[in-house]
């Protein structure tokens, strides 16, 4: 019998989440508003569309906050195998949409959704009930730490067909933060590490315009016109910011010179337009999010609960590092979505309904 007791969620990851998606609405809206008036005739188009996956995203955080994390492992496997299957469907030359160079969407017209996010919530879901059954033999590399790594490593080269890197390196580093915390030895994850590196190097330098990528990272004034362009253009308009910013509504940088900025760069307009204290607080409040997550992990009543939470709190961190280290010219770019503030349907549904798995779990806190 279960004796737990359901007790209120924790109010920090509500509060915490909440205001990141509202000024990820109002952002939106000022980022986009000169974009999609000129393309649209409508300045509102993508605020309105991001404000309608917003409500449906509430509903699934809702719905899973209210769901009995456990009964998720029910779902490990054919979750797991259905995100496989979508990944492969999506490579598939009159299946999968292309969008920015990448075949990495799945529906029709503007409306679709991106694979490679439900797969990181898929494969999160799998290892947490896969570790916790086998967490004895975690220490083993053969029959411990391999079998998973194989399945990330099948998960990632579907989504490298795509191509889309940033993803993959999403999946990957969640991954890693879920087997360090199942109690995988650490001489174990630092030589997969030493092989990982040669890996990447290599994805690199076979594929033109990643390479292209890591020398306008390291000098994007010497590809200002190509590769460099969006970086040095989010330079920009972090530069002007200054500490109160340029005011709400008042970023110079949408107006076409920073390409699509209610998407990867929009850290770069908030920036802007809120300056260091509104990028600063939007920082807290990421930070807030990942301490309660954390503190939920530690306090979950089983190792599934646990896992989990550190699986869904590992990805929001990994993802938000690496945008604002992209937007901040500290990382090549990626393509990776800053977390409930960037436009994107699939990205926000996930974030959200990964939230309200977080908040269940942490309804059973010890």
């Amino acid at each position: 019998m279960d004796t737990r007791v359901r007790k209120n969620p924790d109010l920090l990851i509500i509060v915490s989440t909440l205001l990141l998606l509202g000024i990820g609405i109002v952002m939106i809206y000022s980022a986009s508003a000169v974009l999609s008036g000129q393309k649209y005739g409508d300045s509102f188009y993508f605020a309105k569309r991001q404000l309608l996956w917003a409500i449906a995203g509430l509903i699934m955080m809702y719905v899973m906050m209210n769901y009995d994390y456990r009964k998720l492992k029910q779902y490990a496997k054919p979750g797991l195998l259905l995100c496989i299957l979508l990944l492969i469907a999506v490579i598939i030359p009159g299946i999968g949409q292309v969008r920015n160079g990448s075949r990495a969407w799945l529906g029709i017209g503007s409306l679709g959704i991106q694979p490679s996010e439900f797969a990181k919530l898929g494969m999160i879901v799998f290892f947490a009930h896969w570790l916790e059954k086998h967490q004895a033999r975690i220490q083993e590399f053969r029959r411990g730490l391999l079998p998973p790594l194989l399945i990330v490593i099948g998960i990632v080269g579907l989504i490298m067909l795509e191509p889309d890197l940033g993803q993959s390196v999403v999946i990957m580093g969640t991954a890693i933060l879920i087997i360090f915390a199942a109690g995988a030895r650490f001489k174990h994850l630092a030589g997969l590490a030493s092989l990982g590196i040669p890996v990447f190097a290599l994805l690199v330098i076979v594929a033109p315009y990643r390479l292209k990528r890591i020398f306008a990272f390291l000098d994007p004034w010497a590809y200002e016109r190509t590769e460099g362009y969006q970086i040095i253009q989010s330079l920009f308009a972090i530069g002007p910011g200054g500490l109160l910013g340029l005011g709400l509504g008042r970023s110079r940088q949408k107006f076409l010179y920073l390409p699509e900025p209610q998407t990867d760069f929009i850290f770069a307009i908030l920036s802007e337009e809120l300056g260091f204290l509104g990028a600063t607080t939007v920082i807290l409040l990421f930070l807030l999010l990942l301490w309660r997550g954390v503190r939920t992990a530690i306090t979950a009543p089983d190792t599934f609960g646990s896992l989990l939470a550190v699986g869904i709190t590992g990805m929001i961190a990994v993802q938000v590092i690496i945008n604002i280290g992209v937007v901040t010219g500290s990382m090549p770019a990626t393509g990776i979505t800053l977390p409930f503030i960037s436009f994107g349907g699939s990205s926000l549904m996930l974030m959200l309904t990964c939230v309200g798995i977080l908040l269940n779990i942490s309804r059973y806190a010890k």
